[in-house]
């Protein structure tokens, strides 16, 4: 499991991001992604990447994905999002602090998972 940090310039980017990760990138997310505050999400990959930001996010969100860091990163690197993507992986220090401030941040609104509507064969 690891987590991803999204930054965006707008909400239609972030969903648009989250439905990259399912159908380009083939990871599965599990559970529903938070909003986290701008100001928070900036500083944290800002830590992680340890270089200065060249532009503030506008909305932010993290999203828990099944697939480990290694395979999480392998498959992001494929695809051309809209948003700025952070793989976080539980070897970060700041994995806990992302975690912790997921597990409090409102539920991002107008995200649904295709994949959960689709049934297998």
């Amino acid at each position: 499991m690891s987590l991803i940090l999204l930054r965006a310039d707008n909400n239609g980017k972030l969903l648009n991001s989250l439905a990259d990760i399912e159908r380009h990138a083939g990871l599965k997310i599990k559970g529903k992604p938070r909003l986290v505050e701008n100001e928070f999400a900036d500083k944290m990959a800002q830590d992680i990447l340890k270089k200065k930001l060249k532009k503030k996010s506008l909305v932010s969100a993290v999203v828990k994905v099944q697939e480990d860091a290694t395979k999480s990163i392998l498959q992001v690197k494929k695809i051309h999002p809209p948003a700025h993507l952070i793989i976080v992986s539980d070897e970060y220090p700041e994995f806990e602090t992302l975690k912790t401030e997921m597990s409090k941040a409102p539920v991002l609104k107008g995200y649904y998972s295709h994949k959960s509507n689709k049934s297998k064969k």
